[in-house]
């Protein structure tokens, strides 16, 4: 199988380790990866803020840049949902459009939904705070909302819970937004903070070690307010947690 893997800015400009922990997550299960030079931000910090025409452009080059791949995978949750929920207002009519949003793929849907992977071989002696960021849980569908009387899953903790020795923290608000929301944390720079450092006693309270999450954006947040606030939380991206757990396993698919 070969994909076209779609980084965010975010990563590729300040967290690049991310981005080479999802290709060597990938290519652990033989996944082929491509990186299209020619791909750009996806618009959404623009189409966020009204900047409509501004977005418009960003749409349609991601589409001519991804539309040859079998499928498009990318370590966000948040900007895998620009493209399949809110790239319509772009990209409506457009040849190809309609099978692009079908085969892009957050990076834990595409490895539990798509590779069907089944229990991970590994070690992780730690105990686990896992963040369910807004867009991912609410838009993708990627774990069941606390709040909806519904089949209770989580396909994140779904890759995770067969390392040995891990523990989930339990938090009193499991499905609270960080703060973060893009362009939210400059326009609303008080409220923001707030929110995250809530967010982070939560984790502190319940004895996170650990805390992980599959979109940077929102552990970029909140690991900007523990460094500051100089609290022993280490701060993973799920990718590079499984690669850490991985290191000289066998993995079970």
């Amino acid at each position: 199988m070969r994909i076209g893997l779609f980084i965010p800015c975010y990563i590729d400009q300040f967290y690049p380790r991310v981005g080479m922990a999802t290709v060597e997550l990938l290519e652990h299960f033989d996944v082929e990866t491509e990186f299209p030079e020619g791909q750009t931000c996806c618009g959404q910090p623009m189409a966020n803020t009204g900047l409509a025409e501004q977005t418009r452009p960003l749409a349609h080059q991601f589409l001519k840049v991804f539309r040859g791949c079998e499928y498009v995978v990318c370590p966000s949750g948040s900007c895998t949902s620009m493209v399949r929920n809110h790239y319509d207002d772009y990209l409506t009519g457009c040849d190809g459009f309609e099978e692009l949003k079908a085969k892009t793929f957050e990076l834990t849907e595409f490895l539990v939904d798509v590779l069907k992977v089944g229990p991970i071989s590994g070690s992780f002696p730690h105990q686990v705070g896992l963040h369910q960021s807004c867009h991912g849980l609410r838009e993708l569908r990627l774990g069941s909302c606390s709040e909806r009387v519904s089949e209770s899953f989580n396909k994140s903790r779904s890759l995770l819970e067969a390392l040995d020795g891990i523990s989930f923290s339990e938090l009193s608000r499991p499905d609270e937004c960080c703060g973060f929301g893009g362009t939210f944390a400059v326009a609303e720079e008080a409220v923001s903070c707030m929110m995250g450092l809530d967010r982070v006693h939560d984790h502190e309270r319940a004895g996170t070690e650990v805390l992980t999450a599959n979109d940077m954006s929102c552990l970029m947040h909140m690991s900007g307010l523990i460094r500051r606030q100089r609290k022993p939380i280490r701060v993973l991206h799920i990718a590079e947690l499984l690669i850490e757990a991985m290191a000289g396993s066998e993995v079970v698919s």
